[in-house]
């Protein structure tokens, strides 16, 4: 009889059908390595909630069985969880260096000691458990990224992580396209391709492109130049302070991210800063303005970012003046468009001029396009393939693109978060499902805001807030003072007294029912409150205010 071998389980729990939030388990023979960990910003429907982190309850769970997180680069969307995780869970790190770095701010902010962090050179190998990993660099908008082929019982995994290929990368370190044909020669049973540029046809510009557009941009400037990016974009950093050096400014920085960024890349020697080209923002002051630079964060139009902040007169120590010329060397995430649309045009009403990409050729994607990915699909030889890193329509088109390119439709596989799906040499398959999904981080609270208390905020957004306050006697169940009534958000109470006299005969003759059936249980009372005062006040005002009974016996 023929020994059964074990089935190696793919359970993707972040970054499939969303864009980041990156994160991937794979288990075999009971044991466990973990994909990314990173963040996702809110969407517009999550009220005050700061980043979105995925669920790991299968990981808590399964702590015993966790040999290690291995991570493909540091940008927030495959790094930003990790120190909440880490609250959770004691697992050693392997990264490259710069991520590494990286997370390692991350978890000094967040008061973590210096975990079992383990730097992984591109092109080395580490050995977890039953798992061979090897990293193998890649070209992305961060150095030091790689893909992943990992060596199991069953076959070859490759995760191609985020990249595109560039032949004249910033650091001159080559995609190493060579290696990755020759993990496909060997053989791969499954591949995980990357699918967030997947509807765009042909190739995507070297990031050597944009250098040429700051050389130009900045050798015609006469005013100070402040240029919003990515903050772990170091490859676009280094390209703005060569132009600056290139054309004798100055450079510093604003903005917290972009500060640490900088320092960390700097130590690392990922950032070749000439000379006395870097200064201090406190001595902007000492300079003319065509001898500056200022790169800063915003390019997304955050809220407390530092050109936001800058736009609205509300920064320290920089006012946007006439003249100033200010460079969104980004392109907004989806979602984000209103956002960087209402910084621009404040800018604009501030008298700086604004250059942008739908204006200029200032920024290319770290990501691949549709050539790209065909180029990777043949050169790993995939027997059977998942899409991940995308929207449902990105994996969609990323799945026809496969088949396109000759694999049969029953190789190719959509997943969602949570799903666990089995493979052997000769078959994969959705065999069950795990709790996945999202963790709302609000402030110092992870996991404590839920469907409930965001339906509670959306619904004071929406209809503002009325508080009822009545004084019952203990003894007879009759008001002894009251109703007060308390609004904010549904009405200026001063300029709507007839609706507020009203609303409080309205709950005299609820509770003067209530007392007549001699129902004194306060859920009843409150209830009775809410039903009747809801249906008067909609009918008045067509709006559903939330409504807070409060009975106070005396």
């Amino acid at each position: 009889m023929a020994r059964k071998t074990s089935k190696l389980k793919i359970i993707p729990l972040g970054g499939l059908q969303e864009i980041g939030k990156n994160m991937t388990v794979i288990e075999y023979k009971d044991e466990i390595i973990i994909i990314d960990c990173g963040l996702s910003f809110p969407e517009d429907e999550m009220l005050g909630i700061d980043i979105v982190i995925p669920d790991i309850t299968y990981l808590i769970k399964n702590r015993e069985k966790i040999k290690g997180l291995v991570l493909t680069h540091g940008h927030e969307d495959h790094i930003g969880a990790i120190p909440y995780v880490l609250k959770k869970l004691d697992i050693p790190i392997y990264g490259p260096n710069l991520a590494i770095g990286l997370l390692e701010i991350k978890l000094k902010e967040h008061r973590l000691s210096n975990n079992s962090l383990n730097v992984v050179n591109p092109g080395s190998k580490i050995k977890l458990g039953n798992f061979e990993v090897e990293f193998v660099r890649v070209t992305h908008s961060i150095p030091d990224a790689c893909a992943l082929a990992i060596t199991t019982g069953v076959g070859t995994i490759f995760h191609t992580g985020d990249f595109k290929v560039d032949y004249t990368p910033i650091d001159g370190q080559v995609m190493d396209l060579h290696r990755i044909a020759e993990i496909g020669s060997k053989g791969v049973l499954l591949m995980m391709g990357e699918s967030t540029n997947v509807e765009r046809p042909g190739y995507t510009l070297s990031e050597s492109n944009v250098g040429h557009t700051l050389d130009e941009i900045f050798s015609e400037a006469t005013s100070r130049i402040l240029i919003a990016t990515f903050a772990s974009n170091v490859h676009r950093l280094q390209q703005i302070i060569n132009a600056a050096y290139k054309n004798g400014r100055k450079v510093t920085t604003s903005g917290r991210s972009m500060v640490n960024v900088v320092n960390v890349a700097r130590n690392l020697g990922y950032l070749n800063i000439p000379e006395n080209t870097f200064i201090e923002l406190k001595d902007i002051n000492k300079y003319q303005d065509h001898e500056l630079v200022i790169m800063t964060t915003g390019s997304q139009g955050e809220p407390l970012s530092a050109l936001t902040r800058m736009a609205s007169q509300e920064h320290r120590q920089i006012e946007i003046k006439k003249g100033d010329l200010v460079i969104f060397s980004a392109h907004p995430i989806p979602g984000n468009e209103k956002l960087v649309s209402r910084v621009i045009n404040q800018l604009f009403e501030r008298g700086a001029n604004v250059i942008y990409e739908s204006i200029s050729d200032i920024h290319v994607s770290g990501h691949a396009c549709q050539e790209e990915l065909k180029l990777m699909h043949r050169l790993v030889k995939p027997k059977f393939f998942i899409p991940v890193h995308g929207e449902y329509r990105h994996l969609k088109q990323h799945m026809e693109l496969a088949k396109k390119l000759g694999m049969p439709e029953e190789n190719v596989f959509m997943l969602s978060n949570g799903c666990v799906f089995e493979i052997d040499k000769d078959q994969g398959k959705i065999v069950s499902k795990i709790p996945s999904g999202n963790i709302l981080v609000d402030g110092l609270g992870v996991g404590d805001v839920g469907n409930i208390v965001l339906r509670d905020r959306k619904h004071l957004s929406e209809d503002g807030l009325m508080v009822v306050v009545v004084s019952m006697s203990k003894d007879t169940g009759k008001v002894i003072s009251g109703p007060d009534i308390i609004s904010r958000g549904f009405v200026y109470v001063r300029e709507s007294e007839d609706l507020m006299d009203g609303a409080r005969e309205v709950i005299k003759k609820s509770l003067e029912t209530c007392e007549n059936k001699n129902m004194r249980e306060w859920s009843y009372l409150k209830n009775t409150i809410k039903d009747e005062l809801r249906n008067y006040l909609y009918e008045k005002t067509k709006r559903n205010p939330m409504i807070l009974p409060i009975i106070m016996e005396a």
